[in-house]
């Protein structure tokens, strides 16, 4: 029987690679974003903070003075950003798994609080949007970059799945590839929508938005299918 052949848009942790290994699939893996930490000021921080992802917080604890921000209330999106904020010694109040349902949350119960949003490039609006509507006080600090960083992948090469993390990841990897047969594996709902919108329908999403999740999913998928 032939290796299930996996491509990652993004490298996986030594742990991450090896589920794959255990279970004889091919793996390719190919970054197709970047992420660069931008040097911020942390003067105008009101009374909690907001996270939206892990690279946010990489790019907090590279500043100055970090440390003094550990006293404030924190609402993410993620349980890995919340596992990340904690191992740094940060109090989440609250975590949600989409910025829509974080949002829902902060403008229906916290309404009154002040909040500081630290976030990416090309972050979505919902959070932002949600808070102006509701009329709550924040402000809002672009802590690193996301940019896109294009791949064409060999004609030669051909994947029963592909793995997608972001919907900056799939706009780059449809700069210089298409999709033609694979399965499409998404950490999330907003990624799955930018795959959606390009009239792809092979969509398979993870049941949480987690990196493992994904490889679960993927494992599953072709077990299941092998039967």
């Amino acid at each position: 029987m032939s290796q299930t052949s996996i491509l990652s848009t993004k490298t996986l942790s030594a742990e991450q690679r090896q589920v794959f290994l255990d279970a004889n699939f091919d793996l390719l893996e190919q970054d197709f974003i970047e992420i660069k930490n931008n040097l911020f000021e942390l003067k105008t921080i009101n009374n909690n903070l907001i996270f939206s992802s892990q690279n946010a917080v990489l790019s907090l604890i590279e500043q100055n003075g970090w440390e003094v921000l550990k006293t404030k209330p924190v609402f993410c999106v993620g349980i890995k950003t919340k596992e990340l904020l904690e191992s740094h010694g940060f109090t989440v109040d609250v975590y949600l798994d989409y910025a829509s349902e974080l949002a829902e949350i902060i403008t229906l119960i916290y309404n009154k609080e002040s909040y500081t949003f630290l976030s990416g490039n090309l972050r979505k609006e919902t959070l932002p949007e949600a808070l102006k509507s509701a009329g709550i006080t924040f402000n809002e600090i672009e802590v690193y970059q996301t940019t896109l960083a294009p791949f064409k992948i060999s004609d030669q090469e051909n994947f029963d799945g592909i793995l997608f993390f972001s919907p900056s990841g799939v706009e780059s990897y449809l700069t210089n590839n298409k999709i033609k047969n694979e399965v499409c594996f998404c950490i999330g709902t907003t990624t799955a929508s930018a795959l959606e919108t390009k009239k792809i329908k092979n969509i398979v999403i993870a049941e949480t938005p987690t990196i493992e999740e994904v490889i679960e999913e993927v494992i599953e998928y072709y077990k299941t299918e092998s039967i």
